[in-house]
């Protein structure tokens, strides 16, 4: 069996089919013509699986999809236009009227808002929302409505993570359909459809990605379930990804397993750091011995990216601010997983859309700081993160 760093550089191409071209082109072309009539009456007998019009399937997209499937041992992959394209057309197919979805607490913040806004406000849907550290919360949240389980390992902000084999025998038990958001760890090191996760999903915008130049999603899974998602959710919504956004994720590809590896050693090393620094109260990282899910965490997972939090040893608004913007190699930024490091203070858009006490019962603290460790010198990183907590009182 090839290693992944192999598989992901060839798996899926047809290099003669592009005249011996080593990198596939990008098919630019809004339709695909066809000999005759019978040629097309053909393809639409399984327009899944043929090229008719690129709001459907395209090469270009199918190739990166081709990868991304065998990547996390899934038998299908379909990409869109966004993470949240792939959430929402996920969490759609498995709702129904009335049903009643358990969602983690502190999950991505626009997932929680399209659950509240859109399934609860507008479906007439229930939810309710577990902390996910312990399967019994799933256990007595199940109702006979219950459709959806929605995961998030590690979870946002504070990376509290999920027992996924537990959850998935769970939901199978009871016929309720799981997703996942395995952005956090990409496929590289977590792989939950091999744990019993019905749909794994992803902000490809993020480590797939990886250079902060492609807005993008990925939903991954059966191919039954991708199949019906292919004629429903994907065509009805038009949430398709375009021909050059899918040759750049095709680019990114290539190097993920390098990136990932080296997001892995430079945010081990920040996070150590970190937590041994007199200023710091606590570090929110999976990778660490001391984190609490630490054995959970060593089980599911072959690795660790680099998107942690901190909170400093201050509740002053006003010190965190100065900490912030004191940072020179950091930037200000809302996303991650780039090559650059970055540092956003969760609650400044938080507190825009949720109560104190709805962030407080995230588990979430007005003074956690998030911090992207990019692939820069982990030793520079450090040196700006000192020269800036020395300016903290």
């Amino acid at each position: 069996m090839k290693k992944e760093t192999t598989e992901i550089m060839h798996y899926g191409e047809k290099p003669a089919q592009y005249k011996g071209a080593v990198i596939p082109p990008i098919f630019q072309n809004t339709l695909f013509t066809f000999e005759d009539w019978d040629a097309i009456d053909r393809a639409y007998d399984y327009p899944e699986e043929n090229y008719i019009y690129s709001r459907g399937n395209n090469p270009t997209a199918t190739v990166v999809e081709e990868k991304l499937a065998q990547l996390a041992h899934g038998e299908k992959a379909k990409l869109f236009a966004s993470g949240m394209a792939a959430i929402s057309a996920a969490m759609l197919h498995f709702s129904k009227a009335n049903g009643h979805i358990i969602a983690i607490k502190n999950s991505y913040g626009p997932a929680k808002n399209f659950i509240e806004q859109f399934l609860v406000a507008k479906m007439g849907m229930t939810v309710t929302y577990v902390s996910g550290k312990d399967v019994a919360e799933f256990a007595d949240a199940l109702q006979a409505e219950t459709c959806i389980i929605y995961l998030e390992s590690p979870s946002s902000v504070i990376f509290s993570l999920q027992d996924l084999a537990a959850v998935a025998t769970l939901a199978k038990q009871h016929h309720v359909k799981t997703i996942i958001d395995n952005t956090w760890a990409t496929p590289i090191f977590q792989k939950p459809l091999t744990l019993g996760i019905d749909l794994e999903v992803h902000s490809c915008t993020k480590y797939i990605g990886g250079h902060s130049d492609v807005v993008a999603g990925v939903m991954i899974g059966s191919k039954v379930d991708l199949d019906q998602i292919f004629h429903q959710e994907h065509a009805l919504l038009g949430g398709k990804i375009a021909p050059f956004e899918a040759w750049l994720l095709l680019r990114s590809l290539r190097t993920l397993p390098l990136r990932m590896n080296q997001f892995q050693k430079n945010g081990m090393k920040v996070a150590q750091y970190l937590e041994a620094h007199p200023k710091i109260a606590k570090v929110y990282y999976p990778g660490l011995a001391s984190f609490e899910q630490a054995e959970l965490a060593n089980k599911q997972m072959s690795g660790f990216s680099s998107l942690m939090s901190v909170e400093l040893q201050t509740d002053s608004i006003e010190q965190i601010k100065r900490f912030v913007n004191k940072l020179e190699i950091f930037q200000i930024g809302v996303s991650w997983g780039g090559f650059e490091s970055l540092v956003y203070v969760p609650a400044i858009s938080y507190m825009k859309e949720m109560s104190v006490e709805a962030i407080a019962d995230a588990g979430i603290s007005l003074r956690n700081i998030r911090i992207a460790i990019g692939l820069e010198d982990a030793d520079d990183l450090i040196t700006d993160l000192e020269q800036a907590l020395n300016v903290v009182e």
